[in-house]
């Protein structure tokens, strides 16, 4: 038996990694995020409060302030994401 067994292990995602999982949450197929779909995007990386940080990457990421995350936005998002340092535990 190991001395020393790690309770997770943390690894680090890239940006097509963190598409995937946002795209995942589009439960409604409109191609646009909500708040709420983000919300479970970031529930899904690991996010400590998930709810400000849907606040965060709608300031960082919402160009037209309409609310949500389009296709054109995308991009934009998952710089913010990969900049936080998101990993998959």
């Amino acid at each position: 038996m190991p001395l020393y067994v790690p309770k997770s292990i943390n690894l680090t995602i890239n940006e097509e990694q963190v598409k995937v999982i946002f795209k995942e949450q589009d439960t409604n197929g409109d191609g646009r995020l909500s708040k709420e779909e983000l919300l479970k995007a970031f529930e899904k990386l690991g996010s400590r409060n998930p709810g400000w940080r849907v606040r965060r990457s709608l300031h960082h990421a919402d160009v037209d302030r309409d609310g949500s995350i389009s296709v054109d936005e995308l991009e934009q998002l998952i710089k913010y994401a990969v900049k936080q340092g998101y990993c998959v535990n």
